[in-house]
């Protein structure tokens, strides 16, 4: 009887643990407890090893990501296998396939985890009543803006800037996170040789 009560009290510790807090997310501050609690339930915890496919391409995308804890990369494969990636994430970043969620078809994307990864999950129909809370609403609208923004930066830096600045740029989207990238990976990020970069790597040491 005792062994059954330490065991249904550990588990009830570790559902806790794993339920999304009102202070995971900022704008959680903002809303009553009423509300929060409304929002919660709609909210999945998930755990990915380090390497495992958050979204594998070609499958269906019902979900978009909150990083707890972690790293994850947004990528492609072309038609030759060349791996293209599109952009990390980190804690407090939202990522998915969002072309494929919002529209509900499959992903031309993959996300992978580089690190031990912790999440919550939004499936399409849960973010839509979420939605339904004007300031929620108006969080994943400036969410939406920001992540264009960000992505027309891209498009410009990738067009016009040399390695250098594309690695400054980097260093300004991602802060504190170079050092958790495996400098292939970022080269392929940045679309310059693993050589290029370790010259950069070099250059900015002899400062």
């Amino acid at each position: 009887m005792v062994k059954t009560t330490i065991l249904h009290n550990k588990n009830i510790i570790l559902k806790m643990e794993n339920l999304l807090a009102q202070k995971d997310i900022d704008i959680f501050d903002s809303l009553t407890n009423e509300d929060f609690l409304q929002v919660q339930r709609h909210f999945i915890y998930k755990k990915f090893k380090k390497g495992d496919y958050i979204i594998q391409e070609s499958e269906m995308v019902r979900n978009v990501y909150f990083i707890r804890s972690g790293l994850v990369k947004l990528s492609f494969s072309d038609q030759d296998a060349n791996e293209h990636i599109l952009s990390f994430a980190f804690e407090n970043w939202w990522e998915t396939d969002f072309s494929a969620f919002y529209n509900q078809h499959k992903s031309r994307l993959m996300l992978r985890c580089i690190e031990e990864t912790e999440a919550f999950s939004l499936d399409y129909e849960s973010y839509l009543r979420v939605l339904d809370n004007p300031k929620l609403a108006q969080y994943f609208l400036d969410k939406s803006i920001r992540g264009h923004i960000a992505s027309q930066k891209r498009i410009l830096t990738l067009l016009t800037a040399n390695p250098k600045e594309k690695y400054e740029e980097f260093l300004k989207l991602y802060p504190g996170v170079s050092q958790r990238i495996p400098k292939s990976m970022l080269a392929l990020y940045l679309g310059v040789s693993r050589e290029t970069l370790s010259r950069i790597y070099k250059q900015k040491k002899q400062k």
